[in-house]
């Protein structure tokens, strides 16, 4: 399989650099239940605001969970839906839009769920599965077909298994699957000292 190691300008932690967002998974190899406990353990550790940890995963393996895999397919976007459904593992994450502590607005709760999510993402990359995180699903629908409650948010679905090869995918995917890695320079986004002072340290 084509190396998808970031080409960072600056070294960084290997499971960072390794981490990407692929679309063709080998459906052959099951996820094994400690690798997604891992993977879990690695959100669970997470940080957040008042360390309320928002966060909720309905998680379903296609060979354990069939029923509740087919319900999450269901909800994704026909382009998801094309290649989404040879990942072993399909995760909806929800955040919980409230503090518990004082039933408050928590409106750092998506930031926390996206902190929990990244770190699931990087854990898989240190086991050589990857996960790719997307918006594209009818949150609506998910909240029916799973009974979510009111006060919870489902934010973002989430494949997990291993990479597969890029042919197994139709042209234009293969072809994004194996596109070199582009990511904006340090001193797009970095603002030194005052908004618009772009600049990199």
């Amino acid at each position: 399989m084509t190396d998808r190691t970031a080409p960072t300008a600056h070294p960084i932690a290997d499971l960072f650099a390794a981490r990407w967002s692929p679309r063709s998974y080998d459906e052959a190899r099951a996820v094994p239940d400690a690798a997604l406990a891992q993977v879990l353990e690695a959100a669970r550790w997470a940080a957040s605001c008042f360390n309320d940890q928002p966060w909720n995963y309905v998680v379903a393996r296609r060979d354990k969970e069939a029923e509740g895999y087919a319900k999450l397919f269901a909800c994704l976007s026909a382009n998801n839906q094309g290649w989404a459904g040879k990942a072993p593992v399909l995760i909806l994450a929800v955040a919980r839009t409230t503090f518990a502590h004082n039933g408050n607005p928590n409106r750092h709760a998506g930031h926390d769920l996206g902190q929990a999510s990244a770190n699931l993402a990087a854990q898989a990359a240190a086991l050589g599965l990857q996960a790719h995180q997307m918006a594209g699903f009818d949150a609506a629908k998910a909240r029916e077909t799973l009974a979510i409650p009111e006060g919870f948010d489902p934010l973002v679905m989430i494949t997990l298994g291993y990479p597969g090869p890029a042919e197994a995918l139709p042209e234009a995917l293969a072809s994004r699957e194996t596109a070199p890695r582009v990511r904006r320079a340090v001193a797009d986004f970095t603002h030194l000292g005052a908004w618009g002072a772009n600049g990199a340290p």
